[in-house]
């Protein structure tokens, strides 16, 4: 995991592609007492219409940690984190620096097993699928996983319904 007094913070890249340093909004997010403001920024600067960048593998492993260390099912962390591995090496989204990999396989490791504990203790539906949709990404079923992290369920209702003609089931 990248020390936040590394200086490779200073010259990373993340959804808007440009240089950015990362640490202060994941040191807020780890202070906050609310956290909203910190992942509204979060969100924005690690991925961007589709776009991410280094920085946003390289604070993977501060948002896994942060997530531990704060106690809460947070839909956020498992969401953003299948979002950015959704999206590396996609459409011209660079792969996981080599020398971030270790640490970040790692941290989706971990998250993908937090996510199966924390998945008996979450009862809204956003955080069941962001944690469903991580560990299915996690365990090799991205097609699964991306179905549950960007599709709502009244996009998938409306691909039932033309797929399967109906709605006996439900």
């Amino acid at each position: 995991m990248l020390s936040f007094e590394d200086p490779r913070w200073a010259e990373l890249k993340a959804g808007y592609r440009t240089v950015i340093d990362l640490r202060p909004p994941l040191q807020r997010l780890e202070s906050d007492r609310d956290p909203k403001q910190a992942w509204d920024e979060l969100w924005q600067e690690l991925y961007h219409q589709g776009d991410i960048g280094e920085g946003s593998f390289v604070a993977v492993p501060h948002l896994v940690r942060i997530h531990q260390l704060r106690g809460i099912a947070d839909w956020n962390t498992y969401a953003i984190v299948a979002t950015i591995e959704l999206a590396r090496g996609r459409e011209g989204n660079p792969d996981v620096p080599a020398w971030a990999r270790e640490s970040y396989d790692v941290a989706l490791r971990e998250l993908a097993q937090l996510g199966l504990t924390e998945l008996s203790r979450v009862s809204d539906q956003e955080a069941v699928r962001s944690i469903l949709g991580l560990v299915a990404i996690v365990h090799g079923a991205r097609t699964y996983g991306r179905i549950l992290v960007e599709l709502t369920e009244d996009e998938i209702l409306e691909l039932e319904e033309h797929s399967f003609g109906g709605s006996e089931d439900r």
